[in-house]
């Protein structure tokens, strides 16, 4: 099995060139600043227009239970959600994966989180308040939150995702899919599909959906760490389906560079969860390789008179940024 890297290892710009790793400097001057446009962040930066802009383009999202927006309405959530089994509550603003709470279960005024930890009513309208006031949100100005239904993931996740659901996240350059990888919530995480809070990140091949690499904490790993689910083995459903949905993104929004997140679920199928115009850039330890070759690939492509479909795009996408080896 070859090792994965970590940045930590290159201590040159020579060197991180080299593996055509890009790092946030170059990401934020010359693919954010000069794709996308400033005027459309907030088509993607507020959760409720991302969600607007989806189904309108005919994308299958979460079904909204419904907005806080002020505070007077906070103590409204437990009506709003009673005849729902599950719900997250999020900002709609927010960055990072900040300010998630997902909720399993509840009844008699106590609500279930992922781990099976319990919280009260009170705990509940505390976290909706610190929405409101943007303690998650992105410059930390006045938000929403936004309760929305549990997604229930497919079946072919079981034991690859613990006590949460897993979500895919591709880069699309230009409306092209360029790099992938899933996120697989952990006890460590807290259910929540955030490599920064310990979830784990698994490369995903463009050309076939596997498995190539995974890890947590930017350290390689081989299985769950709580599952022990062995991680070469999968294989993501419906691959040309997601990539396609993400691909049209482009379509969307009109952004050059961004990132687009999405889930299996069990009985809608793919769904658009969020779009990113500044995604994070631990997609390429996830997948050890760097995103600068493919970038550079498709910026040297000539631009057609009649540009290609998403589904054109997607083809493509699969045959030229195809894992070349099994990386497990």
């Amino acid at each position: 099995m070859n090792m994965l890297f970590s940045l930590s290892e290159y201590t040159s710009p020579f060197k991180l060139r080299k593996k055509g790793i890009m790092g946030m400097n170059q990401r934020n001057h010359s693919y954010i600043g000069r794709y996308n446009d400033r005027s459309k962040y907030p088509l993607v930066d507020d959760k409720l227009k991302t969600k607007l802009i989806a189904q309108r383009a005919g994308c299958t999202v979460p079904k909204l239970i419904g907005v806080i927006s002020d505070q007077g309405a906070v103590k409204d959530v437990h009506e709003m959600v009673k005849d729902w089994t599950g719900f997250v509550i999020k900002p709609a603003r927010g960055s990072g994966g900040k300010g998630i709470l997902v909720i399993t279960s509840h009844k008699d005024g106590s609500y279930t989180k992922p781990s099976g930890a319990q919280i009260g009513k009170e705990d509940v309208e505390r976290h909706i308040s610190n929405t409101l006031a943007g303690l998650f949100s992105l410059g930390g100005k006045n938000d929403v939150a936004v309760v929305e239904n549990l997604i229930e993931f497919d079946d072919c996740f079981d034991g690859f995702s613990y006590e949460g659901v897993p979500d895919v996240r591709i880069i699309v350059f230009k409306g092209y899919p360029i790099m992938a990888m899933m996120r697989l919530s952990t006890s460590h995480s807290d259910g929540k599909a955030n490599l920064h809070q310990g979830a784990v990140g698994v490369g995903i091949d463009i050309g076939t959906g596997k498995a190539v690499k995974a890890v947590q904490f930017n350290r390689p790993v081989t299985h769950h760490p709580d599952t022990d689910k062995d991680l070469s083995t999968l294989q993501v459903p419906h691959w040309k389906n997601l990539l396609t949905l993400a691909a049209s993104a482009w379509e969307m929004t009109g952004l050059g560079y961004m990132g687009t997140d999405m889930v299996l679920d069990k009985k809608e199928g793919p769904m658009v969860l969020e779009l990113n115009a500044r995604p994070g850039l631990a997609i390429q330890i996830a997948n050890g390789s760097g995103l600068l070759p493919r970038l550079h690939h498709l910026e040297a492509l000539e631009t057609p008179l009649i540009y290609p479909s998403a589904a054109e795009r997607v083809e493509y996408a699969m045959k030229h940024f195809a894992v070349e080896d099994d990386h497990f």
